[in-house]
């Protein structure tokens, strides 16, 4: 998968960095192994969803250590003081700044509703 993601990059204009490369990928693995874990939970399958439940464990093991809730608002909060934005309207610019400063430390899938709290 790194590779794949390593060739995917390389068409593009911008180098990519090892780091963010492989903290990328370790991310989609564990969102994969929780998608996962909640089929498994569904369809009676508790067995499959515990071996799910330690390979995420391990995976995140090397992942950089996630910012708490409230620690992801304040910082965020921090990002839309310092670009000015002000409305809804900004939100595609402060998102990438989140994602671009915090994107390893945070889910990206809570990020967007952080944000527009932040701006709302």
């Amino acid at each position: 998968k790194i590779k794949d993601k390593d060739i995917e990059l390389r068409t593009g204009t911008a180098p990519a960095d090892d780091d963010v490369l492989v903290t990328d990928v370790l991310q989609k693995m564990v969102k994969q192994r929780r998608e996962s874990i909640a089929m498994y939970e569904q369809g009676g399958r508790q067995e499959l969803a515990d071996i799910e439940a330690a390979e995420v464990v391990v995976i995140e093991d090397f992942l950089p250590a996630q910012l708490s809730d409230d620690d992801a608002m304040v910082a965020i909060k921090a990002i839309v003081v310092e670009l000015g934005a002000e409305s809804l309207k900004d939100m595609g610019k402060v998102m990438a700044a989140v994602k671009d400063r915090l994107g390893s430390q945070l889910d990206m899938s809570k990020a967007s509703g952080w944000v527009k709290a932040a701006l709302g």
